[in-house]
């Protein structure tokens, strides 16, 4: 089944992975600490807005609560500057899913997010008909197609790397990519696997 690209996230822990038939020549990134999905360097070029982004980041609340934002687009950065200045995941989740709106491509692809604490969990997805935000107590997923409606889905893996490969060897078509993240009381940990390194 392919389902495109998803998150996963419950408390503690979250992952995003690119599925992809249309971009396949990508990777996951570290840069200036965060996780970028990219082009590989053998990759066709593209004017395709929704190739290159940031799609997992730390961050530390005004209350120096830890907590991790995953997703797959240019939305994870408000989120993460909307969580910097103290809103609740919520509402972080919302003003920027509602701002930027599905991805106005062929598809009309939904955005898709999570913000990840050491004890909570939230995700989020804006569809063409929707917005959805959905607090959550246990590993759950949203993707772009099929799935696009958060629901429970076990995660067997506990530490950021090890997550990134679960995610990735999901039995989804077309892998390409993914990040994993655990969030505890040191802080945010992030991991990488692209299919290319397997």
């Amino acid at each position: 089944m392919y389902i495109g690209r998803f998150v996963v996230v419950g408390p503690g822990v979250g992952a995003y992975r690119v599925s992809s038939r249309s971009f396949p020549n990508r990777r996951v990134m570290e840069r200036s600490g965060l996780l970028t999905v990219g082009p590989t360097a053998d990759a066709p070029e593209t004017e395709n807005p929704y190739v290159a982004y940031n799609c997992a980041r730390a961050v530390t609340t005004p209350t120096d609560e830890s907590l991790g934002v995953v997703g797959n687009g240019s939305h994870v950065d408000p989120i993460a500057e909307k969580l910097e200045l103290g809103y609740p995941p919520r509402d972080a989740l919302a003003t920027a899913l509602l701002a930027l709106d599905f991805e106005k491509d062929d598809y009309d692809t939904p955005r898709i997010a999570g913000v990840v604490g050491a004890e909570t969990a939230t995700i989020g997805t804006v569809r063409r008909d929707a917005l959805l935000i959905k607090a959550v107590s246990e590993p759950t997923l949203v993707a772009t197609y099929e799935r696009d409606a958060p629901e429970p889905y076990p995660l067997a893996t506990t530490g950021a790397e090890d997550i990134a490969a679960e995610v990735l060897g999901a039995e989804f078509e077309h892998p390409v990519c993914a990040a994993g993240m655990t969030v505890d009381a040191d802080g945010v940990t992030l991991g990488i696997a692209n299919a290319d390194d397997a």
